[in-house]
């Protein structure tokens, strides 16, 4: 176990705010917390740096959210992306800006806890949190909240954020519910230097064959990380699709250095929040965008607010103060991630019914490829184009309603539109 402090140390004092889960939402949480000048602690089950199942895209509202001054690792620079729908009528589009980046989990996270350090969080690794506890002999006062860990050893804190990913539990303390579970399996693949070569700057998107399912290929210099994700239930059928996937892709014969499967949770829309003085925010939470389940930019976003209103909240001195400071935490992710949100459940249902005419309008269609670039830059989300263009909004709803309409016939063509 690494420790910045001991844990006789952690007996003695109550810290301000206990973040638990050291990822992007639980580093981003210690982080604005520790600006505020408030005594952090940050707790983390794996020694650093550790490897975790993701695709590692760094789209723009990710950029956007980031500590002043961090650099990112990008693997590679993404200006092409390749569509195609489950291996047939495959299309690229290309753009003369940036799209988005590619990063390795395990440094982009290291880093991310060295900016939360920096700030003046401290770190302990190693450890793994049992429960929670609001009242109770573990409890001092009712301003305190004890984070028990496995061996019985008790942290305090005036307030707790609960980062600790999709089986959180905090979130089960919270009483986080869910109405959205998918299952995303992923290899890494090494690659020679020729194949690599052919796959710098361009990834591919495959509409899978199950309702919903989708595959990746994302470039990261000498390695190829290639994933699919459908819902659970769909065990079977996903590995088969992942294993088609490479095979039709011609990966079959290189090694994967690791595969790995992980289950992405999405929340229900009236799912709390926070309870008592303990927040939840990123997978904890179950936040996630529904279509893509792109939770990078999720997990920034709302750990930031979360360890914001956990100053907030340290800071209050009764229950009702602390409700209101929840309530406005509940409001703040809600208005801005809940839209989002809210926007992906459609598009998700949409694509489940119309996968065709969806490929169709982003491969054909010059103002839907344009707003996919401008989500993925960070010029607009989701939300904000349905909110401010009506159209949008109207399209998504037709598309919704319409039948398919036939795919392109194109067995293979390129478009540059910026």
């Amino acid at each position: 176990m690494s420790s910045e402090n001991s844990s006789a140390d952690d007996e003695q004092r109550v810290w301000d705010v206990v973040v638990v889960g050291a990822g992007p939402a639980g580093a981003s949480a210690a982080y604005a917390a520790a600006v505020a000048g408030r005594s952090v602690l940050l707790l983390e089950k794996a020694e650093l740096p550790r490897y975790k199942t993701c695709g590692g895209g760094i789209i723009g509202p990710s950029r956007d959210a980031l500590p002043p001054g961090f650099e990112l690792p990008l693997q590679d620079r993404v200006h092409a992306v390749t569509f195609s729908l489950d291996g047939k009528f495959t299309r690229t589009r290309r753009s003369n800006q940036m799209l988005f980046g590619l990063i390795n989990r395990p440094e982009f996270d290291q880093q991310l806890v060295e900016h939360a350090q920096k700030a003046g969080a401290e770190l302990r690794t190693g450890v793994t949190v049992s429960r929670v506890e609001q009242h109770g002999s573990a409890v001092p006062d009712r301003r305190t909240v004890a984070v028990v860990l496995q061996g019985g050893e008790a942290v305090l804190a005036r307030a707790v954020v609960g980062a600790d990913g999709s089986a959180s539990r905090i979130g089960a303390h919270v009483g986080v519910k869910l109405d959205q579970v998918d299952l995303g399996l992923e290899a890494e693949i090494p690659v020679p230097e020729t194949v690599a070569e052919d796959w710098q700057g361009r990834v591919l998107i495959d509409w899978g064959p199950m309702p919903g399912s989708y595959g990746w290929v994302f470039p990261k210099g000498d390695t190829l990380t290639v994933g699919v994700i459908s819902a659970r239930g769909e065990g079977a059928a996903t590995k088969r699709y992942l294993e088609d996937f490479i095979a039709r892709l011609g990966l079959a014969g290189f090694e994967p250095s690791i595969s790995s499967g992980h289950l992405t949770r999405c929340r229900a829309e009236d799912s709390p929040l926070s309870r008592g003085r303990v927040l939840v925010c990123g997978d904890a939470a179950g936040l996630l965008e529904p279509w893509t389940r792109e939770g990078i930019s999720f997990a920034l976003r709302s750990g930031r607010l979360a360890g914001e209103w956990a100053v907030r909240i340290a800071e209050a001195h009764d229950a009702v103060d602390t409700r209101r400071q929840a309530l406005n935490y509940a409001f703040a992710i809600k208005a801005g991630l809940g839209v989002e949100m809210a926007v992906g459940k459609s598009m998700l249902a949409a694509f489940e019914r119309r996968p065709g005419m969806l490929h169709a309008a982003i491969t054909s269609f010059r103002p839907a490829w344009r707003a996919f670039a401008g989500i993925t830059r960070g010029s607009t989300t989701l939300g904000e184009m349905v909110r401010s263009h009506p159209m949008a909004g109207r399209a998504l709803s037709a598309l919704d309603r319409r039948s398919a309409v036939a795919a392109p016939t194109v067995a293979e063509s390129t478009a540059t539109t910026e």
